[in-house]
């Protein structure tokens, strides 16, 4: 088995990169592997939603692509034919145990939102202790709710909203119609922000709720500044001459 130098991004194209997998270059598989894991195990464990079974799954996924590098045609992206070979594989092993759960990190959006919008607003960013606790709530709030979708609109969500692919790219990975894709991806939003408001409603008897430790801080600045008033009054009585 060869391995070739070291490569980059910008020094090789689709085509031959398969051309080198298929003489089985080493470093140009290994290669292929690192351009495309993030992408991969993420649109596996949106379908399966178990890490251990994601990476399960995109190891055989690699080795199908492998042993098929060469019916790879360079008329289709490198990374949608490994994204439907992905696909295929998670959804099989999802078939087999009968599973029907599926996770996407995405936030609700307007229906006419960009690609990717749905993850604008929890961008990491300097943020004090409260807000990092109230972005990991919300978080976990919308993975809970994107969770009850049907995995037919939440596979469509995992390539349009999580990795930000094109329609037509995400109708070739799902083999749909580019309008079954608009369709569900709107669909989906809607049900979305619709579970969302149900809960939102339930919890807004907590919203500014004022107790505990806010409450104690309110408090005990309050009293202290009492207190010092009471004592400045006092010293102020103590300096007045007194009348004979």
């Amino acid at each position: 088995m060869s391995s070739s130098p070291l490569l980059s991004d910008a020094s090789v194209h689709d085509a031959e990169l398969a051309r080198r997998i298929g003489r089985d270059d080493e470093g140009a598989f290994e290669f292929l592997m690192r351009r495309n894991n993030s992408r991969l195990f993420r649109v596996a464990r949106a379908i399966l939603k178990d890490a251990a079974d994601a990476e399960d799954v995109l190891q055989e996924a690699y080795l199908t692509a492998y042993r098929h590098i060469a019916d790879f045609r360079a008329d289709a992206k490198l990374s949608t034919w490994l994204t439907r070979i992905v696909i295929n594989k998670a959804l099989a092993l999802r078939r087999k145990r009968h599973r029907d759960r599926i996770v996407v990190h995405l936030n609700e959006v307007r229906p006419d939102a960009p690609r990717g919008a749905a993850y604008a607003v929890l961008e990491e960013s300097a943020e004090s202790p409260e807000q990092s606790t109230t972005r990991t709530d919300m978080r976990r709030l919308l993975e809970r709710k994107i969770d009850e979708l049907p995995v037919a609109f939440r596979s469509v969500f995992a390539l349009r909203e999580l990795e930000e692919l094109s329609v037509a790219e995400t109708a070739a990975c799902l083999s749909i119609p580019e309008a079954t894709v608009r369709s569900r991806l709107f669909r989906a939003r809607g049900m979305l922000r619709e579970s969302l408001a149900g809960e939102l409603d339930l919890a807004t008897g907590d919203v500014f709720k004022f107790g505990g430790e806010r409450c104690d801080r309110v408090v005990a600045g309050v009293l202290a500044q009492r207190r010092a008033l009471a004592a400045a009054a006092t010293a102020g009585n103590a300096a007045q001459p007194r009348r004979v």
